[in-house]
């Protein structure tokens, strides 16, 4: 009986002590102070000035093993502080990188800041079986709402990585729906992906003709011939709200709205289309997040776009999905400090600044675009692109491209849209430090010009 019970006491306690340990162990695992490590790394990086011409990041070299974060500095600048600014070095108007919003981000450092366990959604799918998060398909209806640019009722939205996955996922759906080879039209100057990525894929279903207005009036627009014409308003390169070219049966359409944006164009209407698609990079700068999405009206279509979706990337990031979300909700949720009042007021300043050097030239023009009035800002605004598309006037100034390059200024010349070499693409949304630098390049170009003189 004796044994019994004492049995019994030592079955009690190691109860007893695996329960205790249990709940100890869960207790050091779910404790909040599991993110304390992620937040100081986080903050102890982000807190590194790099002189204020680069930045630290938790992904550089070195911060994993536990050495001082080091910095990435700035286009022409260098030294471990990025300090140093080199002479001569040559500015960097080509890419379309919008860092122009960094400085927003930064004051919404709490908001916009996203901190994940590391089991953080490890499954394929979200628990309604698609790879689609309604949440942020929610917020972005909301966004296009606040905003007052696009129609998404009655529409399905698409995920994609950039809009450039989502631009070969509309264009093969659409290609899919005809029963004759499709020819791929677009207006000049136009972004040259869309020639790219029809010439890469090189399908026996889909050709990259060139001008829809040539098209037009060509002996092949016949009626009969399927065609498909993107259209991109505003336009890159020369910030221009456009309009299809081409209409009849046999044309489809898809619209590249990546830049309709209160940053670069007045909010005229919202766009009501049955294709649109859409970039994160130029809706809240997070270029290397790649992501966009599409509305889409028709069902089949949306189908098609998303089996290409599928079995392309199996769907977008789970994480990044995330990061969108949090980023968006910081939008759709400001108040008085609000990314559009700020990012148009960056780009407006720049545009005023590059007016007033250009006004001064006679060998250098600038496109220009009538304000109009913005249902978003409630007034007339100007347009403020993300690009100056410079014309060089004079006629021995062939190549645009090679004068500015010659002058330290590299921008994108006028051949990679489908346009002449004199014209060249310059970018205005990076950085201050680039968006300085290409000032002070422009200042000396311009200030070699003959004063007083005719030089066109």
């Amino acid at each position: 009986m004796m044994e019994m019970k004492l049995l019994v006491t030592v079955s009690i306690v190691l109860n007893l002590v695996f329960t205790i340990h249990i709940l100890y162990n869960n207790f050091i695992i779910w404790s909040p102070t599991w993110t304390n490590r992620a937040a100081g790394e986080a903050e102890t990086v982000a807190s590194v000035s790099c002189s204020g011409h680069g930045r630290a990041y938790v992904d550089g070299l070195g911060v994993l093993d536990g050495h001082k974060p080091s910095c990435e500095c700035n286009n022409c600048y260098t030294s471990t502080d990025c300090s140093i600014l080199l002479q001569d070095c040559p500015v960097d108007a080509n890419s379309g990188d919008p860092l122009f919003l960094e400085p927003f981000w930064m004051r919404q450092a709490e908001r916009s800041a996203v901190l994940v366990s590391g089991w953080h959604r490890m499954s394929y799918l979200y628990q309604d079986g698609t790879y689609v998060s309604r949440e942020l398909e929610r917020v972005i209806r909301k966004l296009h709402s606040v905003v007052g640019n696009a129609v998404t009722d009655n529409r399905f939205i698409i995920f994609g990585s950039g809009s450039t996955q989502l631009l070969a996922a509309a264009v093969h759906a659409l290609s899919l729906t005809n029963s004759s080879p499709t020819s791929l039209l677009t207006s000049v100057p136009c972004y040259a992906m869309y020639k790219d990525q029809a010439e890469f894929f090189d399908s026996a279903n889909l050709k990259f003709e060139g001008e829809a207005s040539a098209w037009k009036q060509s002996e092949r627009n016949d009626n009969i011939t399927q065609v498909i014409e993107i259209v991109t308003s505003p336009n890159n390169p020369d910030g221009k709200l456009k309009r299809a070219v081409l209409d009849g049966p046999n044309v489809k359409t898809v619209h590249d709205h990546a830049y309709y944006w209160p940053y670069f164009t007045p909010i005229t209407h919202q766009v009501d289309e049955d294709l649109s698609l859409f970039s994160l990079s130029k809706t809240t700068g997070h270029a290397g997040l790649r992501f966009g999405w599409g509305l889409v009206k028709d069902k089949d279509v949306y189908d098609k776009m998303n089996t290409y979706i599928k079995l392309t990337s199996m769907g977008v990031s789970k994480d990044t999905q995330f990061h969108v979300l949090q980023l968006l909700k910081v939008i759709v949720g400001d108040g008085d400090d609000e990314i559009f009042h700020f990012g148009y007021g960056t780009l407006k300043k720049r545009w005023e600044i590059l007016n007033k050097i250009l006004s001064m030239s006679t060998r250098f023009s600038l496109q220009t675009i009538k304000p109009e009035y913005c249902n978003y800002f409630k007034k007339v605004k100007d347009f403020t692109p993300a690009y100056a598309w410079v014309k060089c006037e004079r006629e021995e100034d062939t190549n645009c491209y090679e004068i500015f390059k010659e002058a330290n200024i590299t921008g994108r010349s006028g051949n990679v849209f489908g346009s002449e070499d004199k014209f060249v693409r310059l970018s205005l949304i990076r950085s201050q430090d680039d968006f300085d630098l290409l000032i002070d390049m422009l200042k000396k170009l311009v200030s070699q010009e003959p004063v007083g003189a005719d030089s066109i």
